[in-house]
């Protein structure tokens, strides 16, 4: 039937019956019977007897879709200069032509013509300004890739001034910020208040930003909101929420879906996990959604799981299918809010009991996953009300690989650039993690420690310049911080024993970095808050067997740091007990890990047979997000907070009384309702309001 209609078309076409609309409406056709080069050939033929239509740019940009779609790159920047050749004046081509390029390893040109778009407007228009916002904001998303921070940052923002309403956009200037180590991170600028740039901050951002875990909650709820398709049609196809759970003849099936198992941090951390599950009870799905990975890491996971499946190129809705097809019984998050992250796939529902594990320290904030693995140090008796899901706990929630590679090769400290006579302070944190809080507290030891250096990690020349002036302005000679240079893992690892003590940050503490210290027998110190990314450290650490260096304030953390300085005996013993302790403490007991997982595994099996699948509870968080937005996070440091419930109550206390807040399960009771309202009817003394100030007040 295609190849009539295209035979029909093409006769049209010759004997000039048929129009461009005609022919776009026949490529359709053509492509709806699944025949993409027979719709790519009928634009050619109408092109060549219409070179000269005043709308011929048109079909070479629909002609170049086609390509792209195929994966004909060539193909594609080929009708697309057509298009930009016949009609300098249409950005749409530009913007695709960008895409086309940066995809062929042409960034420079990509920028380039997106660049054009922005000097072409000579209108100020709706679609003129919707434009140059997708311009600046593919040019910020390009340069940020390839560390080219500054301009990134103000192309972001100036796409910001231009629209404030992108929810994304707003995320990735802000994260940049935040590598970049300019504090504070949130500056105002006309039209964009400091309360609007934190409703922006994205969810693993947020975890950097401030220790507030009620903010770091509503906050992921909000991005669920915003960023997952939800809606109901999108859904139902895959929806395996109440599917039964039948082992009978059949061992549990468990998929993993994670963008990182291959060099990365997650990777390391997985790897052994893999090959240690019990094979008589766990069938190990794997399904991976991040970039093309042909790496010995990657390769190695591959052959530890039973089932591995790529879904990078699939949509939302086609994962889940195959996903749902597969009959999965626990489907397993391993990236959160991540990046390369399927949260989508999990808003289907194509398992019945869904787990976030692992790749994203905090929750998910929405309705689609029931359960959080963690431990008792990580989320404490108490700190559950921080979370959507149910929280589940194994003795140390982090699984280490006790088979990773370590260079033979051991540098000297010579080699690294470190003195030999000094104190060596280490974090190999992402200078994103690093607060202006974090900051000041080494500066504070460094100042108290005068034969210490920081080795601190390699970013950019721009971020070495502004950490040494941070420094320089703090009365600490620059030098002093001294950048290691990123290496090959087991290089990397090699050279930790050159460090004497690694310094964690906060709130958003060290996470693989640490277990890769506590491993190679370095003692991490830590400061543990009350959000999830601010007590994995910590969790690491007395998990290793130094529960002595969890600190438990701000001073304390820099007293002890000093006081190590002092005695070097004390440092040693700490070593010695890492090393004594490393194969039988639970941080690197991967078969306890694994066995304790699969106990889990169980118990939700268990739950869901008997009719009690957790159900997150969501009462109220665009009410805890807007107070949480509304604090100073940058003007005082969320962790010394010691009224820090009571902050929230307040606040919510004059929300009420403004609009009523039902009840929830964490700080806002039927008993803070019942005081709310008795300030207003029962004629307390203190009113939640504040008097208008009287003409000679």
């Amino acid at each position: 039937m295609s190849e009539a209609a295209f035979i029909s078309a093409v006769q049209k076409i010759t004997s000039a019956q048929l129009d461009l609309g005609g022919v776009i409406t026949a490529a359709g056709e053509q492509l709806q019977a699944g025949q993409p080069t027979l719709a790519q050939q009928l634009y050619r033929i109408w092109l060549q007897f219409n070179p000269d239509h005043p709308q011929a740019y048109v079909a070479h940009f629909n002609r170049a879709g086609l390509h792209m779609d195929a994966g004909d790159l060539a193909g594609a920047n080929e009708a697309l200069s057509a298009a930009v050749a016949l009609n300098p004046d249409f950005p749409p081509a530009y913007i695709n032509l960008g895409g086309v390029l940066e995809r062929s390893g042409d960034p420079e040109g990509a920028i380039g013509k997106w660049r054009e778009v922005l000097t072409r407007q000579a209108q100020v228009t709706g679609p003129a300004i919707g434009y140059s916002v997708a311009a600046l904001k593919q040019i910020g998303r390009v340069l940020a890739d390839h560390q080219q921070l500054e301009p990134a940052e103000a192309a972001l923002q100036q796409s910001l001034s231009l629209n404030p309403r992108q929810y994304d956009v707003l995320g990735q200037y802000l994260a940049l910020r935040m590598g970049q180590c300019k504090w504070p991170v949130t500056v105002p600028w006309e039209g964009m208040d400091r309360k609007a740039l934190v409703s922006g901050v994205h969810p693993l951002s947020m975890g950097v930003y401030t220790d507030d875990p009620m903010l770091q909650l509503a906050a992921a709820s909000n991005y669920t909101r915003e960023m997952i398709d939800t809606r109901p049609e999108a859904q139902i196809a895959s929806d395996r929420r109440f599917a039964p759970i039948d082992l009978t003849g059949r061992r549990l099936r468990v998929g993993y879906v994670s963008s990182d198992l291959r060099d990365h941090a997650v990777g390391y951390l997985m790897a052994e996990l893999f090959e240690v599950h019990d094979r008589e009870k766990i069938e190990v799905f794997a399904y991976y959604c991040g970039p093309a990975a042909r790496d010995g890491l990657n390769a190695r996971i591959k052959g530890a799981v039973e089932h591995w499946t790529d879904i990078r190129a699939l949509s939302d809705e086609a994962a889940a299918a195959a996903i749902a097809a597969d009959g999965i019984d626990i489907l397993v998050d391993v990236n959160g809010h991540t990046r390369d992250a399927k949260s989508g796939v999990f808003s289907r529902h194509p398992a019945p009991i869904q787990v976030n594990w692992l790749g994203y320290p905090g929750t998910m904030g929405g309705p689609h996953h029931h359960y959080i693995v963690a431990d008792p140090l990580i989320i404490p008796p108490g700190f559950e009300i921080y979370y959507s899901e149910k929280v589940v706990r194994l003795p140390c929630y982090q699984p280490n690989d006790r088979k990773r590679a370590v260079d033979a090769e051991r540098p000297s400290r010579a080699d690294a650039g470190l003195p030999d006579d000094a104190f060596v302070f280490c974090c190999f944190n992402g200078p994103q993690k690093i607060s202006r809080f974090t900051f000041a507290r080494w500066m504070e030891i460094l100042s108290r420690t005068p034969n210490s250096v920081l080795w601190l990690l390699h970013s950019s020349e721009d971020v070495h310049a502004r950490l040494r002036g941070y420094a320089e302005q703090a009365g600490i000679a620059p030098e002093r911080l001294i950048f290691a240079p990123k290496q090959h893992n087991a290089q990397h690892l090699a050279r930790y024993p050159l460090a004497d003590l690694f310094l964690d940050t906060s709130p958003y503490g060290a996470h693989t970095t640490a277990s890769d210290a506590l491993w190679m027998g370095v003692p991490v110190l830590t400061l543990p808050g009350r959000s999830f990314a601010s007590r994995v450290c910590a969790s690491l650490v007395t998990a290793a067997g130094l529960g002595d260096l969890v600190a438990t304030s701000a001073q304390d953390y820099v007293d002890r740091a000093v006081a190590l300085v002092h005695a070097p005996a004390e440092v040693e013993a700490l070593k010695a007990r890492l090393a004594a302790g490393r194969d039988t403490c639970d941080l690197f007991n991967t078969d306890k890990l694994v066995t304790q997982l699969e106990g889990l595994y169980a118990g939700m099996v268990a739950d869901y047979r008997e009719g009690r699948p957790p159900r997150p509870d969501l009462t109220n968080l665009e009410a805890y997000f807007a107070v949480g937005a509304d604090l100073d996070h940058e003007g005082q440091e969320m962790l010394l907070r010691q009224d820090y419930e009571q902050l929230y109550k307040d606040r919510l206390a004059l929300r009420h009384l403004l609009q009523p807040l039902p009840a929830d399960t964490r700080l806002w009771t039927e008993a803070d309702i019942a005081q709310a309202e008795g300030l207003v009817g029962g004629g307390a003394a203190v009113t939640p309001f504040p008097r208008k100030r009287a003409a000679g007040d």
